[in-house]
């Protein structure tokens, strides 16, 4: 992170050099204002340090600078008005999408109320295209998944590669249900949240087996052509390992 909060009230965040210079600079000043901006070390409402400030911190050029707060703009996290500064957008306005805003959401969910409704949102999508590879899928395509699922019981033992398979396993269905678009938003998604405990947990053998058991029954609909039967299989499994990874001491706001 390039800033840190003063402690004083009322005055602007410290900024902070780098240790090492990077070499996509544009790159990494978006991706360390962006941390900055999501972690609220600079809130909404707040200015962005004036640009002069901006080129001596990271030690970039003002071209840089520009096409950095282009970068933000773009991504929903700032508005840059000519005479006004470069304003910090509220929440609402960030682009979850963006795989560079999205990292950043989900290494600060302390409360886990992003990882939540990312739960929601991927079962209830990777349901829906589960039914549509029971209607739609191959019989190569179910082959390959047999195929996936049976890797998967022999590395019950061994979570780390049980894991990696599993990203394979949903994402072979997702490929069997030819829905580009649903595919594309679950992989954006699931790639950012894997980067954090707060998602992955500490998965052991009881856990993998406990999962695959889940597996075996989405499986077993999909080889049945049972679109109903493998989109509620598919729902429940995804939410009930979530259930089994969430850390039970902390509690979303909205509950």
């Amino acid at each position: 992170m390039a800033m840190e909060s003063t402690g004083r009230t009322g005055e602007p965040p410290v900024l902070k050099p780098w240790p090492k210079r990077p070499a996509r600079l544009a790159q990494a000043v978006v991706e360390s204002l962006t941390d900055t901006i999501v972690s609220g070390t600079i809130p909404p409402g707040s200015t962005l340090p004036v640009e002069p400030e901006l080129c001596e911190t990271f030690g970039v050029s003002r071209i840089t600078i520009r096409e950095a707060v282009k970068s933000l703009e773009a991504k929903g996290l700032v508005l840059a008005r000519q005479g006004y500064g470069t304003t910090v957008t509220p929440p609402e306005e960030w682009n979850l999408l963006d795989p560079v805003v999205l990292a950043a959401t989900v290494q600060h969910d302390d409360q886990l109320v992003v990882l939540d409704q990312l739960v929601d949102i991927r079962s209830t999508l990777e349901a829906q295209m589960t039914a549509q590879a029971a209607e739609l899928a191959t019989d190569e395509d179910l082959r390959a998944i047999e195929r996936l699922l049976a890797r998967l019981d022999e590395e019950t033992v061994a979570p780390a590669r049980f894991t990696e398979t599993d990203v394979a396993f949903h994402d072979r269905i997702m490929q069997a249900s030819h829905n580009r678009l649903g595919r594309s938003i679950i992989r954006i998604l699931h790639a950012q949240a894997r980067t954090t405990f707060l998602y992955n947990g500490t998965p052991d053998a009881a856990a993998c087996e406990r999962a695959n058991a889940e597996h075996r029954e989405v499986a077993e609909r999909l080889l049945a052509r049972d679109s109903e039967g493998a989109a509620r299989a598919m729902a429940a499994h995804i939410q009930t390992a979530w259930s089994r990874r969430r850390l039970p001491n902390v509690t979303s706001p909205a509950s």
